[in-house]
């Protein structure tokens, strides 16, 4: 199907607004005969989406309507699952997360699938007892739970490192669609939302005493769409406690990140300062200047430059590779802080203009 005739048919924005929206007109197997899909395509794909919003299959409003008592309480029956693609099979996970054991770890890797396969809407219902679960005794199922809250909370293809979109939260001005027709934006603002009404539960998780939890902690923080000044300062505070590297360096990258979702200009600023200050940790530096070159679009100064030759080595690069961050960045011929680099400060060569960018 041609894509002018989609883009008449949906009412949309131009394609350089829509990402995402191929895939889902072509034959997708059993979602034929599934009855929450089937309702998507007629609401979302031959209906104008914004005459759902507030409604039944609005994800936004589904997940701010669950009670308080439901998340507390592991209340899966209250939460309507069956209204979204695949909900059916996101149920039992969440049933298997509940039940604990070796299922729990199942069930965490068939949710952080449907995120890879564009299909976040059902998960989206997840987050608020992710959230429950993250703050539960087992650090492995902690980390694991934070690692899915985090994902639907972030749009597919999050992984350019082009200085303008590294750190940009995508959706606020533009659309993008799930493979099921479902309107992406909304999947990912109600996970944003939950991380916002749930960020007295998150807070503690800094001072965790797993370095993974702590780091994966910041990175759902960095997502939430309110509260973003107390969670900066939390976030400051953290830093000064940091005892970990990879910590520390993930902590930085959350404030560049949460700055920018937020125009906190002062955090522009404190990143200058940081990187330029040579008392700091080399990766909280090199963090801090990756940070700058998000946050604002100055020429790069010669100073950072030589910073960034003296400590943006491969053994910095080894210490960040397992943030969540880089390893959304990463390729199979670069790891995450030699690509953000590479394309950040020398934007005109060969091998940065040929980033395999998904949202060109």
């Amino acid at each position: 199907m041609a894509a002018g005739m989609i883009r008449r048919m949906f009412q949309f924005p131009p394609a350089s607004q829509c990402r995402g929206w191929v895939q889902w007109r072509l034959p997708l197997n059993w979602w034929d005969s599934d009855p929450a899909y089937q309702a998507v395509v007629r609401a979302f794909v031959d209906g104008d989406p914004l005459d759902q919003a507030g409604g039944p299959l609005d994800v936004r409003a589904v997940v701010a309507g669950i009670r308080a008592e439901a998340k507390g309480g592991f209340l899966l029956e209250e939460v309507p699952w069956d209204r979204f693609p695949d909900g059916v099979r996101v149920r039992e996970a969440m049933e298997w997360l509940r039940s604990g054991g070796a299922a729990a770890d199942g069930a965490l890797n068939r949710l952080i699938g449907l995120c890879a396969n564009d299909m976040r809407a059902a998960v989206a219902l997840t987050v608020p007892f992710l959230i429950r679960v993250s703050t539960g005794r087992e650090a492995g199922r902690r980390a694991g739970a934070l690692a899915v809250t985090a994902e639907v909370a972030r749009m597919r293809h999050q992984g350019v490192c082009t200085r303008a979109d590294m750190l940009r939260f995508r959706g606020d001005d533009e659309w993008s669609f799930e493979v099921t027709g479902y309107l992406q934006n909304w999947s990912v603002q109600a996970a944003r939302d939950a991380i916002a009404a749930d960020v007295d539960l998150l807070l503690p998780l800094l001072d965790d005493l797993d370095p993974a939890v702590r780091i994966a902690t910041a990175y759902v923080l960095a997502a939430a769409t309110d509260r973003a000044q107390d969670i900066l300062t939390a976030f400051h505070a953290r830093l000064l406690a940091e005892h970990d590297p990879a910590a520390r360096a993930g902590l930085v990258l959350a404030i560049a990140q949460l700055a920018r979702a937020h125009c906190d200009s002062r955090t522009v600023v404190w990143m200058r300062a940081c990187w330029s200050d040579p008392a700091r940790p080399p990766e909280v530096r090199v963090s801090a200047a990756v940070g700058w070159m998000c946050l604002t679009d100055l020429p790069i100064p010669d100073e950072l430059r030589a910073m960034m030759d003296d400590l943006g080595t491969g053994e910095t690069a080894q210490l960040t590779a397992p943030l969540p961050w880089m390893r959304a960045v990463e390729n199979a011929n670069s790891n995450g802080l030699t690509r953000c680099l590479r394309t950040m400060m020398h934007p005109h060569t060969p091998d940065a203009d040929n980033h395999d960018d998904p949202w060109a």
